[in-house]
């Protein structure tokens, strides 16, 4: 096989149909435009002109607020916690902190801090220290016989 011999498969690259080259194309005469009008122009953009009428993304409710500020931290569950120490990614005797848990990959950046949900179960004591936690969260960890200590915002609260 040489260069100069390389072909396409058959009907692989299809035409494109020319539009406007007269009756035999299909679409001649006027190109499918229909007679007259603003859209039969060229030169014509109007997304969401509704000829005048209020445009239906104007008519309908804004509503909310979207804080241009707002904290997102990473989201980790006790039972993937427990995941990882079992597995031994994790190290249940040294103090588990946010550096530990994305060093270990379960956390792959760790955003405005790490806050760690009670979904799950915890089997061995571990020591957490992280940004925030839910109350469930900090009650089991100690039911585990283990701490859990709040390094940011919501510690202060």
């Amino acid at each position: 096989m040489k260069l100069n011999e390389l072909r396409d498969n058959p009907g692989a690259a299809k035409k494109p149909k020319r539009i406007a080259r007269g009756p035999g194309s299909g679409k001649g005469k006027m190109g499918g435009r229909g007679i007259k009008g603003q859209k039969s122009r060229s030169g014509v953009a109007i997304n969401g002109y509704e000829g005048g009428q209020m445009p239906l993304y104007q008519r309908l409710p804004k509503r909310g607020f979207n804080k241009p500020n707002r904290k997102s931290y990473a989201i980790v569950n006790l039972g993937m916690i427990a995941k990882f120490v079992e597995a031994g990614k994790i190290d249940a005797g040294a103090p588990v902190t946010e550096e530990v848990l994305v060093q270990s990959g379960l956390v792959r950046r760790k955003l405005d801090g790490v806050r760690v949900l009670a979904k799950g179960e915890l089997a061995k004591p571990v020591n957490l220290e992280v940004t925030g936690a839910s109350k469930s969260a900090v009650e089991a960890v100690e039911k585990a016989g283990g701490s859990l200590k709040l390094t940011g915002a919501q510690a202060a609260e």
